[in-house]
């Protein structure tokens, strides 16, 4: 089907009714002034679908049409290709068309999902490039299948006056996340706002790191961060960090009063140790020789302080 598809008319030119000339080249915004690329199927601008939508289960070959419209004077060539997970299964009948003066194209392209997809929703886009501009128009696909939301906040940190995160979709479907921050202090709480949109649609398997302001942080307390994130299709998850915040310039000069504190304290306790300690006792001088007790005195030599007793039955 798909070399039935390709081996078709793959420029089916229709001639466009006459208009007024315009410049050939891109608008001062960087959009093309003379041609268009849109999904294919509208009779006219009016009837274009915003993307190309496209559903299938794993291994299918889907089937669509890029319409590129050249309404300037001259012959417009332009690139075709695939961008993001569900652009890149994209393949155009051919790769670069090149369309008449006011006449619009129809190229065929073929979208084969991968055997192994996970059912749920794939995105990307399919680009144009031409004469200096390029045009990007969404694709989306819905695969076959079971789907789920799942979706995680990761890395928490505080960095100065901000809250630093990061969203991954674990899941098999595109989220549009919803967050609510809570910041609690010491003394009470100092952040809290309540759960609001993200200007973000987080594919499937993709990690974005975002920044969260926090222009009011103290400047000395001890913080604990809380974000909630959710999605729908019941995707929720919880993260926190914590900080604390300590001015350099005190906490510098209380350190060094530490410090000189303890200096003191132990040279006090050193010098008390000091003079507490008694001297060493001298020692005796040795007993010069003959002055020992006579024999038959006693250990302690004769007792010059008393006299000796009187010797029994003599008179005095």
């Amino acid at each position: 089907m798909l070399t039935a598809v390709l081996a078709a008319l793959l420029h089916a030119l229709t001639p466009l009714p006459a208009a007024a000339d315009t410049d050939a080249g891109a608008t001062p915004g960087g959009a093309p002034a003379d041609w268009t690329a849109r999904p294919g199927g509208g009779a006219d601008d009016r009837d274009a679908r915003p993307y190309v939508y496209l559903e299938g289960t794993p291994g299918t070959a889907l089937h669509d049409r890029l319409t590129v419209t050249n309404s300037g004077r001259a012959p417009l060539t332009v690139r075709l290709r695939g961008d993001g997970r569900a652009g890149a299964w994209a393949r155009f009948a051919e790769d670069t068309v090149t369309v008449p003066p006011r006449t619009r194209a129809e190229v065929p392209l073929a979208l084969t999902v991968p055997p192994a997809a996970t059912p749920g929703d794939a995105s990307g886009e399919l680009v144009a490039a031409g004469r200096g501009a390029e045009i990007r128009v969404p694709v989306r696909v819905r695969i076959g299948g079971p789907t789920l939301a799942a979706l995680t906040v990761e890395d928490v940190e505080i960095a100065g006056g901000a809250i630093r995160y990061a969203l991954v979709n674990r899941g098999n479907a595109v989220l549009r996340p919803r967050l609510a921050v809570r910041v609690e202090g010491v003394f009470g709480t100092l952040l809290d706002r309540p759960e609001r949109p993200l200007s973000l649609e987080l594919a499937p398997g993709r990690r974005v790191e975002r920044t969260e302001p926090w222009p009011d942080a103290p400047a000395l307390d001890a913080v604990t961060v809380r974000l909630r994130v959710t999605a729908s299709g019941g995707a929720r998850d919880e993260a926190e960090a914590s900080a604390t915040y300590v001015p350099v310039a005190p906490a510098v000069g209380g350190g060094l009063l530490l410090l000189g504190g303890l200096a003191a304290l132990v040279s006090r306790a050193y010098r008390k140790r000091r003079t507490g300690r008694g001297a060493p006792p001298r020692p005796e001088p040795p007993e010069p020789p003959g002055t020992g007790a006579p024999p038959g005195a006693g250990a302690s030599g004769p007792d010059h302080g008393h006299r000796p007793l009187a010797q029994a039955g003599a008179r005095p």
